[in-house]
């Protein structure tokens, strides 16, 4: 017997009532299985015990109203979280960051609950491509460039105007000019990260090896030695290579950390790295550098 109707029936009751306090025992009765019966389908269904699935939707909710401007402490306390730390207790325990990084990092979309009646579309491939990072250390290196403060709120479009910005005044030929490095490629970089009130920078730069040919108005960053996941886009259209980029960093939110072994090692910088691969109007690729710890 094919049982995904009913499981669906349960998971889309949840998805209804997720700010209510739902018993599996409870779930179990609608569809008029044993608690027994039901634990196991739904495990076998899902992939994850029916209680841990309750609460991964509640944080998914939650961040999703966090990223909408909601107060923390109202939002831990709306899906049953008590506190504003048991609520960043759990998060980092599914999701490897805190909500602050995510935050920051995210776009502002609610990740989709299972469809069980429809499960071909799955994050994890992008133009029939498995996506598997390289796990490399990178020794430290220093960074000059163009740079933007914003926050977790703003960071959506506040970086991609910094890169319009960029483009439109033709930094890239600016920075190769006068300092010469001697490799190419553009870095995007999260730096100064206050956690608590969710601001970082954003530099636009290249790779030198001193800050001696840097001027005045240039940003300059040193970036640590760090172990990193490198993740690198399926090759696109020049029309699809933004949105690629969006899918390929919900990917690694959603999916990839939370199920890596890895944390988010927050102590470091993230990155994405362009350089003539996503030149062209086709096959356009670039590069996500996540920093990240054993767990």
């Amino acid at each position: 017997m094919d049982y995904r109707k009913e499981m669906q029936i349960c998971i889309d009751y949840i998805e209804v009532n997720i700010k209510e306090d739902i018993l599996a025992e409870e779930l179990a009765d609608r569809i008029g299985f044993s608690q027994k019966h039901f634990y196991r389908l739904f495990k076998t269904s899902v992939g994850m015990p029916v209680m841990e699935y309750i609460r991964r939707r509640k944080l998914a909710h939650a961040i999703y109203d966090l990223m909408l401007g909601r107060r923390v402490l109202d939002i831990a306390v709306e899906y049953g979280f008590d506190t504003h730390n048991g609520f960043a207790k759990a998060f980092k325990k599914y999701y490897g960051s805190s909500p602050q990084n995510y935050k920051s990092h995210a776009v502002c979309i609610l990740p989709r609950p299972v469809n069980l009646l429809n499960q071909s579309n799955n994050y994890k491939i992008f133009g029939g491509i498995i996506m598997e990072p390289k796990i490399i250390n990178k020794p430290a290196f220093k960074i000059a460039g163009y740079a933007i403060k914003t926050d977790a709120a703003k960071s959506t479009k506040d970086c991609p105007a910094l890169w319009d910005v960029h483009n439109i005044e033709d930094w890239e030929e600016k920075l190769y000019k006068l300092l010469q490095p001697e490799k190419h490629g553009e870095y995007g970089v999260c730096i100064e990260n206050n956690m608590e009130r969710g601001e970082f920078v954003y530099l636009i730069g290249i790779e030198v090896d001193d800050f001696t040919k840097t001027t005045n108005d240039m940003y300059k960053a040193e970036i640590p030695n760090a172990e990193y996941a490198v993740f690198t886009t399926s090759p696109v259209t020049d029309a699809e290579f933004s949105k690629n980029i969006q899918s390929t960093w919900h990917y690694i939110l959603e999916e990839w950390v939370p199920n890596s072994g890895y944390v988010w090692d927050e102590c470091k910088p993230d990155f994405e790295f362009y350089d003539e691969r996503c030149h062209g109007e086709t096959n356009k690729m670039m590069e996500i550098y996540v920093p990240v710890m054993k767990k």
